[in-house]
């Protein structure tokens, strides 16, 4: 981990960190006694409000990394929004509110609200006339409350861009300028990704006063630990290998990713035809339907979860066995986050890529030489998978 440029490989315990006992007792609920780099780097500016800009890849625990300390900032005995939090999607959201409300569990008081479309509005109002003291959100949908005046902003104190690179590049750059020039009397700001976009720095240089920068790199310390694999396959026999490898694999739980919303609900009806239990999640299906089918997921309830590029940030599942590029992803950062939906909380992971055809081969080279990861190929014909 470089932190200002400075290599740095000290191992912080969270009770190094001088954290208060309601933190370190949730902490303890949770399992957790060793705080990952990109937390040991970020939690000590953070307390001291230094504005934050950190690069860590997908999995290294970015959320606690400003949670914990947005949570210890906050005072409970004022009901108005200390602490926010944006996100690009509706997924993230929601995981981040769940993860903040574990951190918030023996902090009487303090109150975790997610906004995002797609759901009541009602509701949410509701919500936030209760004096919450976070709020996390998507950038579209808090502009709604703040042309609704339904939501104040003037108390914040600190806020944090989660997954910044996805949310500018998704078009939430003016959204997120004009939020941020209504919080006048922020401390700090935090900027969490796991790349840093032109677009970012920009945000950066505007808004942030000398961030303390932390790098948190792939090494074999925080690096998934994920066998990779691209398989060449006939197109028609795409469904038939993915029932194999999971038959054969004894995968309980596995993602499936798809490019398009048609495809997705292809593959799940092929998959059910063939007796693996599955659900669908993408853009067309409501929202209340998709956080159903998360939470069945999450439960056990169904093996299979298959879903476009939109469910591919926000997963935070830690016990998924296996990631399948049903097709070949479109950009090289698609395909390391899809594979590190596996791999999570130290635990092995395996990612298999169909390959049908020469588009999808040479796309393959390309994120294989762009990524540097090390994928094994491997060829399925006439029922057999062999190595080439």
């Amino acid at each position: 981990m470089e932190i200002n440029g400075q290599t740095v490989n000290e191992v912080k315990r969270y009770e190094e960190l001088g954290l208060s006992p309601e933190l370190m007792k949730a902490l303890d609920k949770k399992g957790y006694a060793v705080a990952t780099p990109v937390q040991s780097g970020a939690i000590p500016f953070f307390m001291d409000w230094r504005d934050v800009i950190a690069k860590a890849p997908t999995g290294t625990g970015k959320t606690f990394a400003f949670g914990i300390p947005m949570v210890e900032h906050v005072d409970p005995g004022q009901k108005e929004v200390q602490g926010l939090v944006l996100a690009p999607t509706r997924e993230l959201a929601i995981q981040i509110q769940e993860e903040l409300r574990d951190l918030c569990e023996f902090k009487e008081g303090v109150k975790v609200v997610v906004l995002y479309g797609g759901a009541p509005i009602e509701k949410q109002i509701k919500e936030l006339k209760n004096g919450p003291q976070i709020v996390v959100a998507t950038p579209g949908r808090l502009m709604d409350h703040m042309k609704r005046r339904t939501v104040r902003l003037d108390k914040v104190e600190t806020v944090v861009l989660d997954e910044a690179d996805r949310m500018l590049d998704m078009g939430f750059i003016r959204d997120v300028t004009r939020i941020l020039d209504q919080i006048k009397h922020r401390k700090n700001i935090g900027m969490f990704s796991a790349t840093i976009s032109r677009e970012v720095m920009d945000i950066s240089w505007v808004y942030q006063r000398d961030p303390a920068e932390i790098t948190v790199q792939a090494d074999i310390q925080n690096k998934p630990d994920i066998d990779q694999f691209r398989i060449e396959v006939d197109r028609g026999a795409k469904a038939e290998l993915m029932v194999q490898l999971l038959i054969h694999g004894g995968y309980e739980r596995g993602i499936a990713f798809c490019n398009t919303k048609n495809m997705t609900d292809r593959l799940s009806g092929l998959l059910k035809m063939n007796g693996i239990k599955c659900e669908a999640i993408h853009g067309d299906i409501q929202q209340s339907a998709r956080e159903k089918s998360l939470s069945r997921f999450r439960e056990g309830k169904f093996q299979v979860l298959v879903a476009t590029d939109v469910a591919a940030r926000g997963l935070d599942i830690d016990d998924v066995d296996v990631v399948f590029n049903y097709d070949v992803p479109d950009e090289n950062e698609y395909y390391v986050h899809r594979i590190g939906r596996t791999g999570r909380a130290k635990r092995h992971g395996v990612a298999y890529t169909f390959i049908s055809g020469v588009t999808e081969d040479l796309r393959m080279d390309q994120i294989v030489k762009g990524t540097r990861n090390n994928v094994k190929k491997l060829k399925y014909a006439k029922g057999t998978l062999s190595e080439l």
